[in-house]
């Protein structure tokens, strides 16, 4: 026999909300001792009960039943105060199973408190009555912590639950998986990061402190307002602070984190539980029972994506057609400036063009941006992420995965960052891989000049739809096979925060499109200006004076203005062949010569490496036409239907859908992803796929043409 000394000690913290059956729990355990007597300096009855289970000794705490840890009446102060001050080893959440997202409240403080921690779902018997059905292992999933079902009535699941105490005393602790929206999340991220960076030593996970700070924790204040990582910290919550409040339209820190906590609980329990009876609905139940309905919430979903993107192509192509006249007014006037020279070409055909090509597509990204925020801010694109949890995890991906993807097609760069929102690296990463399948705006000049040319103005619409749609599928497949290969790993339970519906306020709004807008035009427009440039060197040296002087006499000796134009596109064709470019694209092409491309079209992939928007006019420069053509250019159109075989063609367009995004999005892939063999990794998987179907496409299209 061994001493009681000898036995393992287990100090646990029972904690749940008023009338959940702790007391009932307790007195279903048998042989245990009870010791009643009050809290340190309060009346508040306290109740410690021992009892021996193999060679282990628990002794658990009953705490004063707390609806939270607000501290509005003594007992959630006394309550508050033991969790976070007294010596136990593990929280034991008791739950009312019957009122599970009431109940859930409480859990969501009690994870912010990054403990060890177990759930009892207690009146299983109860919910089972009313026709409730709870998957209690999909809830340990989503919050991280173990779930069992118990029934004190009945004394069932009383044996599980104290193993599991055992299990989880013997375990390590891991960090806690309580998740609030996006807007909290980044701001949490941010934070995160900074302490990272500045390899703060902390106590407790990053997280934590993170959370804390955004609650303005008086003690968390205090520790670090005399710390030299204040005075980088301080800005970076006035801007968290401004941001939040915006965008919940009040500075009530306190209502913000209960509309957290409760958005998590709402979606926490609409992800686990299922009901066998019919009850009346609320507003907001009944707007959900359309919106995300099993059968309508896709075809809704879709319905408001295509009314998008038709704005987003209908009503940007009005300012882009302005944009793009006067950039090129602007080209011509520096070249009447200057003059014809290396400067002017430089300035105009370099700098100037680069930036164009950027601002080009803000009008797209503006109104794509205007309507994901309102999609957002009235609460819609979370019950949306919810809807295609299921469809997107037969593919490998996670619910939350949708908003950076249908993000993507307006920009690769925002939508990189929107992937910030998945917790769980391996999500994060699988979806970053991901997001390049779904084509963004800068590919459709290429889309449109192609389809113009080989299916004609009725068709061309249909045929671009197919493409949007096919590389979208071609993505979900894509995720599936790294799934299964390189993501190895047990599916994520998926819980989105089910935010209250609520009307958006035009500022917040445009507090999200003009950043998104900003940023675009910062990160995107920095690197594309650089490969513009580099790209007009390639393509403009090394010099080839004795035949360009040659030409040029040829040019002044004749008076058919056809002529001029056929010997000046010829020199403009020599010099490009023979330029740095022409020699990289000619190496290159006999890799590229089984898809059926010539080095005119290889070279202006490689182009696209640095800006899609930049294959174009270089397919323009290439084929003879000069460099002042647009994608919707009739002699462009002509020469491409002539030079270039349909089923080349064909195979361009897959290639161009799937290889790897343009240069400032790969820069903000690495940085997201965690470092530089990542986009190593997403070079070499796109750029083999993207061989492999065009490949497929090319031979396919040579039997069926």
């Amino acid at each position: 026999m061994r001493n009681l000394d000898e036995n393992k000690l287990i100090k646990i913290a029972l904690v749940g909300q008023p009338n959940v059956g702790k007391s009932m729990l307790i007195n279903s355990i048998s042989n245990s001792k009870l010791k009643v007597g009050n809290f340190s300096g309060v009346t508040v009855e306290k109740k410690q009960i021992e009892f021996k289970y193999n060679d282990y000794l628990f002794q658990i705490t009953d705490l004063p039943g707390s609806y939270s840890l607000n501290e509005y009446t003594i007992e959630e102060k006394v309550t508050k105060s033991y969790l976070e001050k007294g010596d136990y080893d593990i929280i034991l959440n008791v739950l009312d199973s019957t009122n599970l997202e009431r109940n859930l409240y409480l859990t969501t403080e009690l994870l912010a408190l990054d403990k060890k921690m177990v759930i009892a779902l207690n009146m299983s018997d109860e919910a089972d009555y009313e026709g409730l059905v709870i998957d209690e292992n999909q809830l340990s999933k989503i919050i991280g912590k173990p779930c069992v079902k118990t029934s004190a009535k009945n004394i069932t699941g009383i044996d599980t639950l104290i193993k599991t105490l055992i299990e989880k005393y013997n375990s390590p602790k891991f960090e806690s998986k309580l998740i609030f929206s996006n807007v909290m999340e980044e701001e949490i991220s941010n934070i995160k990061t900074l302490l990272i960076e500045k390899k703060y030593k902390s106590d407790v996970h990053y997280r934590e402190v993170a959370i804390k700070l955004l609650q303005e924790d008086k003690k968390t204040f205090l520790k670090f307002h005399d710390e030299p990582i204040w005075i980088e910290l301080q800005p970076l919550l006035n801007e968290a602070f401004e941001h939040i409040y915006l965008h919940y339209n009040t500075k009530d820190l306190d209502e913000i984190f209960a509309d957290e906590k409760n958005a998590f609980a709402r979606g926490a329990t609409q992800e686990v539980i299922t009901s066998k009876k019919e009850y009346e609905k609320d507003l907001s139940s009944k707007i959900d029972s359309f919106l995300i309905n099993k059968i309508l919430g896709i075809p809704i979903f879709l319905f408001f994506m295509w009314g998008l993107f038709q704005l987003t192509f209908e009503l940007g192509s009005i300012p882009m057609d302005i944009i793009d006249s006067f950039f090129a007014s602007l080209i011509d006037g520096t070249k009447n400036i200057l003059g014809e020279n290396e400067l002017s070409s430089l300035i105009g055909d370099g700098i100037i063009a680069g930036v164009g090509a950027v601002i080009l597509f803000v009008p797209n990204i503006v109104i794509l941006f205007f309507g994901i925020a309102l999609l957002e801010t009235t609460g819609y694109m979370s019950r949306v992420a919810f809807l295609l949890d299921g469809f997107f995890h037969k593919f490998g991906l996670h619910g939350k995965s949708f908003i950076p993807l249908v993000t993507g097609f307006g920009c690769s760069v925002p939508a990189y960052m929107a992937a910030r929102t998945l917790k769980n690296d391996r999500d994060r990463l699988l979806t970053l891989f991901i997001i390049g399948f779904m084509s963004c705006g800068a590919r459709l000049p290429i889309y449109v000049l192609f389809t113009g040319a080989f299916f004609g103005g009725e068709n061309a619409g249909n045929i671009l739809f197919l493409i949007y749609i096919t590389g979208a599928i071609l993505g979900l497949f894509a995720a599936k096979l790294l799934k299964i290969t390189v993501f190895k790993s047990e599916d994520e339970p998926f819980v989105m925060e089910m935010p209250k519906y609520r009307l958006p306020t035009m500022k917040l709004v445009w507090h999200t499109v003009s950043n998104q807008a900003l940023m675009y035009l910062k990160k995107a427009g920095t690197y594309i200006l650089a490969a513009s440039v580099l790209i007009w060197f390639a393509s403009n040296y090394p010099k080839h004076e004795e035949y360009e002087a040659k030409i040029n006499t040829q040019i002044e000796q004749t008076e058919d203005e056809t002529k001029k134009q056929a010997l000046e596109n010829s020199l403009v064709q020599y010099n490009l062949e023979n330029s740095y470019l022409g020699i990289v694209g000619k190496f290159s092409q006999p890799f590229f010569e089984p898809l059926g491309f010539d080095w005119r079209m290889t070279v202006a992939l490689e182009t696209g490496l640095a800006a899609k928007e930049i294959v174009v006019s270089t397919l323009g420069i290439l084929y003879g036409l000069g460099d002042e053509l647009t994608e919707e250019s009739e002699t462009l159109l002509n020469k491409i239907k002539n030079n270039i075989p349909v089923t080349s063609a064909l195979s361009f367009i897959m290639f161009v859908m799937i290889y790897i995004p343009c240069l400032a999005a790969s820069m903000v892939f690495a940085r997201e992803a965690g470092g530089w063999k990542y986009l190593v990794y997403l070079f070499i998987f796109t750029t083999s796929t993207a061989w492999v179907l065009s490949f497929i496409t090319y031979n396919i299209a040579k039997v069926v043409m």
